[in-house]
């Protein structure tokens, strides 16, 4: 993954990015502090910090019992590079998150009220150059910068706005290399 791309999983998913830099400068951190600190709900940061803590990323830190529940960045051991990658961190991160949700679609949408939009999904095959493929991704993320502060201010949503999964993946095809098509 090249930077642009690091940082586009970095906008993309602002809420777990704030808690990991948060984690980064406070050491540990419950859900409802990061709360305080971040200004979402402790509800939103506990889910995302239980999914970080869910791909590797965090951990549960020692504490003295009670319901507080403080996180830290996952301690590694020494002979390990204690600086993982934004595409270690993010990418997986991101189309584990992206991938889960979407299972969790598919199995409750027919619970969903009847109102509810349904899914818009398409998928094509377009023949770019390198110049063109850059552009039409400034180009997406230019459309939908439009609603991204809407996660972090709520006053900024209009009414009946829910949280919809916008994913975009623009990746060269390449051709079978000569063993792949014998394994077909």
């Amino acid at each position: 993954m090249n930077e642009a791309n690091a940082d586009t999983d970095l906008r993309t998913h602002a809420v777990r990015s704030a808690l990991l830099e948060l984690l980064a400068e406070v050491g540990t951190v419950t859900a409802t502090e990061a709360a305080t600190r971040l200004g979402h709900s402790s509800g939103l940061c506990s889910f995302h910090l239980r999914q970080l803590e869910r791909h590797g990323l965090i951990e549960e830190a020692p504490h003295r019992g009670g319901r507080a529940r403080p996180w830290r960045l996952k301690q590694k051991p020494a002979a390990i590079d204690p600086t993982p990658t934004p595409d270690d961190q993010f990418g997986a991160l991101a189309r584990g998150l992206e991938d889960e949700s979407w299972q969790r679609w598919q199995r409750l949408r027919d619970q969903a009220p009847a109102d509810l939009p349904r899914e818009e999904a398409f998928s094509t095959v377009a023949y770019l150059t390198a110049e063109e493929m850059t552009h039409l991704a400034r180009t997406i993320q230019q459309l939908l910068a439009r609603y991204q502060d809407r996660e972090q201010r709520p006053l900024a949503r209009p009414e009946g706005a829910l949280p919809v999964a916008l994913i975009t993946r623009l990746f060269p095809l390449l051709p079978d290399a000569p063993d792949e098509t014998s394994r077909s």
